[in-house]
Order: structure tokens, then sequence, then C-alpha cells
């Protein structure tokens, strides 16, 4: 830190570069924790508007639903417009939307605030991390400010719920959302005074039409499908139609992308080994942390008697190691460890984390257990995320750098999405199961004990496809 500000207050330069990385994380955060800012206060909304509790679900499934389906278009018309604008687009639109939502007064006009959002996001998110990756483009700098990006959207989900916590506890579930206006108005006026647009960005390519129809509706098919999951079961009609359809829909899109001459998404983005790699297992990694944060809550919550503002305060830990791994030890790990036995290695400690977790019972286990847990946990997908965003955009032509950051959200946002479903409707059934013979608060805990064992299954796969699948050496074949 000590050599960071003496950059900063002597190269005039390097110090706007650096209020530009506050501005940009700034809005990365206000999307990443509006995904569960709300979370702690449904029950709080629910009675105040009167909705059932299945739109107790579609509050928090429209935004994710509208962001994971949106973001590749969100990366192209990013591409197309200018990063700057479609950053200034997406945080004004974001902010009108919160205010919206905020003082909703029905479901349906909360639920249509929420799918703004979700469209808004899709727009801003691929425009904040392609003007990190523009304003840091090389050495050591960009490493860094990557990792203070990286730090704020692993810990995002936990600052949401602490957030959303202090908030429904001491104010009201509006508040949830009409926060967001004055992250929204910070962020705007960063944008005006400290970040420009860059030179030669906005590009007139013909947008495609005809895939951005095929992915935009195989990602929404994909999401629901496993969402509809969760709560109606995977023998459902509806699971299983929109899962095929998914697999239908995104096929075309790939067959689409192979011949289109101005496609939405180049095959060559994806199709790079280290980028392909990093994809992968950041979607895995994301559908591990999203569950994480949501069964931890309920086991505080439901389990162990926390209130919203306890639970918030108990996920401070694994935030802050999240920011230390991210902004500290990764980008400094990195100068000396190859990166992708960096990212692999820091899987396999959030795994280990994950593996620890399996231990939590009816009794207060958070000392014992979900403490040191969080702190693997943390500090290994931290350090993970840093290494995983590096790859994702390195060797990047400037023109493919909007849709290359969409990819990378759009496999946090789908892979946390899908992963969640498909965990939390594993924690169903086997609670399921064992309430006939044991108390529901036991049964509960048996099934986030399964859930949890799959969890550091799936951190084990993300560190194999790292130690297996990706080059030492930066793939730049574009």
């Amino acid at each position: 830190m000590t050599e960071i500000s003496g950059t900063l207050t002597t190269d005039p330069a390097t110090k706007r570069h650096w209020i530009a990385l506050v501005v940009i994380s700034l809005a990365q955060l206000m999307v990443v924790f509006d995904a569960s800012i709300m979370n702690v206060s449904l029950p709080q909304a629910q009675q105040d508007l009167g909705f059932s509790d299945d739109g107790r679900q579609w509050v928090i499934t429209s935004y994710s639903l509208t962001f994971g389906a949106l973001l590749l278009l969100g990366g192209r018309l990013s591409d197309c417009w200018g990063h700057g604008r479609a950053f200034t687009i997406g945080l004004l639109g974001f902010g009108a939307a919160s205010v919206l939502g905020g003082l909703a007064p029905t479901i349906e006009f909360l639920i249509a605030a929420r799918v703004t959002q979700g469209a808004c996001a899709a727009i801003l998110a691929p425009a904040a991390l392609t003007l990190l990756s523009l304003t840091f483009a090389k050495g050591r700098e960009r490493a860094r400010a990557v990792g203070v990006f990286s730090a704020v959207a692993g810990a995002g989900g936990g600052i949401g719920m602490l957030l959303g916590g202090t908030l429904t506890e001491f104010t009201s579930w509006r508040w949830t959302l009409l926060v967001n206006a004055f992250f929204a108005a910070a962020a705007l006026a960063g944008r005006i005074i400290y970040i420009k647009e860059p030179r030669a960005q906005a590009q007139a390519d013909r947008l495609d039409i005809s895939g951005l129809l095929m992915v935009s509706a195989g990602l929404a098919s994909l999401v629901f499908g496993f969402s509809r999951a969760e709560t109606m079961g995977w023998g459902h009609v509806s699971t299983i139609s929109s899962i095929v359809a998914a697999l239908a829909l995104l096929t075309t899109f790939a067959i689409i992308e192979s011949r289109a001459g101005s496609p939405l998404l180049p095959l060559h983005v994806l199709l790079n080994r280290n980028r392909g790699s990093a994809y992968l297992s950041g979607a895995l990694a994301s559908a591990v942390l999203f569950t994480q944060f949501l069964l931890l809550s309920y086991y505080l919550q439901s389990i162990l008697g926390f209130t919203p503002l306890w639970c918030g305060i108990a996920f401070l830990p694994v935030v802050l190691c999240l920011i230390i791994g991210s902004s500290f030890a990764g980008p400094r790990l990195m100068r000396r460890i190859p990166t992708q036995m960096l990212m692999g290695t820091g899987y396999l400690v959030s795994g280990a984390g994950l593996l620890w977790l399996t231990g939590i019972t009816t009794d207060n286990t958070y000392p014992t257990v979900v403490l040191p847990a969080s702190l693997l946990i943390g500090l290994g997908t931290g350090t993970a995320f840093t290494c995983s965003i590096v790859l994702a955009t390195d060797g990047v032509q400037p023109k493919d750098l909007g849709i290359a950051s969409a990819v990378v959200n759009t496999s946090q946002q789908v892979g946390g999405a899908v992963g969640t479903a498909l965990l939390s409707s594993l924690a169903a059934g086997a609670a399921a199961t064992a309430a006939q013979g044991q108390a529901s608060s036991a049964a509960a805990v048996a099934g986030y004990v399964l859930a949890f064992q799959w969890a550091s299954g799936f951190m084990a796969l993300a560190a194999i496809i790292s130690f297996a699948l990706m080059r030492r050496a930066p793939e730049d074949s574009e």
C-alpha cells in the first residue's frame, strides 16, 4: 500500500487511474450485492405488499434471470456504443429502476423494477470490466487493479447480506433498493470527472440479431429451468422442458456464431484455452460461492437463531478474506507462481473450507466450524478469482474486450444461478429424506451438509480444470 500511495501522490495520471478504479469498483459492487441485498428483507416486503411465497422467489430470480440472459448483449452494446457511454447508460438506468422498485406499491411493480435493474446491470457490468482492462493494460498495476475488482465481485454477496440486514433492521425493506440511488449517483459523478471515453472505441458492426435472440432465450431458459427445479422438482414438466429448450437454443447459437460474419460472441474468445478454462472454473466457483452465502444464511438464521443484522455480521470474516485474497495475496503471488497453478491452489484451499463446513450441527458451531471454514473459503476463492479475471481478459483484441468481459460476468452469474438452484434442490431433497426419522432442524442441517459436500467437489473440479487445461504462457492467437 505504501508503494501505491507514493505513486498516487507524485503522478497525477496514475492518481486519476486509481480513482477511476474506485468508481468502477463502486459500480460493480452495486451490481453484485443487488443479487443478495433483498434476501433478508423479503419477509418484511412480503408482509408489506401481501404477496405469496412464489412471489418471494421471483423478486430474486427476476433480477438474476434478466442479468444473466442479457449480459452478452450488454457486452456487445458496450463494444458498439463505446464503453464509457455504456457505463453511463447502465448507471442511470440501474439507479432509476432501483428508485422505482423502492417505491413499488405492488409485487408486479417490484418485479418489473427488478427486471429493469437486471437489464441495466447487463450493460453496466461488462462496460465496467472493460474500462478496467483499458485503464490498467499491463504489468503490476493491472494485477493490483484486477485484485481490487475481484475482491468487490467476490465479496459483494456478503456485503449485500450485511447491508440488507442493517437496512431492514433499522429502516425498511424499501431502502435495500433505494440505497442504490446513492451508489449510482456517486459512480456517475466519478465517471464524468475521472473516466474519459477511450478513443476509437465505438464500432459500427451490425448487431447479430439471430445470435442475440438464441443466446438470450437460451440463458434465460437455463436459469429458469434450474430455478423451477429448486421449487417444483427435477421431474416437473416445466423444469425438463426449460432445460431441454435451453440446450437446443444454445446449440443453435453456437452454430449461428460459427457462420456469422459479425458474430455476437466470436468463438475464438471462448476457444482460447486459457480463457475458456478461466470461464469454466469461474462458473463452478461462483456456483459454490453463491450457494454458500444462501445456505449459510438459512443455517445461521433458522437453526442458530441469528437476527438479519447478526447474520450479516457473521459473513464479515469471509468478506474480509475475499478482499485480502483478491487485493493482496493474489496480485503478489502472481509474480512468483504461475497463474494457473495459483488459481488451482486457491480453489483447493476453498474446497478444504467447504469440507470443513460439513461439520455443522444443530448446536452453535459458528466459532469452531463456520468461522475457520469461512476464512479458508474467502482466502482461496479471492486469490483464485483474481487469477481468473486476469486470464479471462488476457490477449483479447480491443474490439472484443466488451464481449470478453461480458462472458466473465455471464459465467459468474449463470454459474451462480444454476449452482444455487442445483445445490439447494439437493439440500432440500436430503432434508426431506432425513425428516422421516429426526427433528426438522437436524434434517435441514443434513441437507446443508450434503450441499457443502457437493460444493467441495465443484471446487476440486475447478482446481483440476486450472491445473490440467491451462497453458503456462498466455495465448494471443487472435
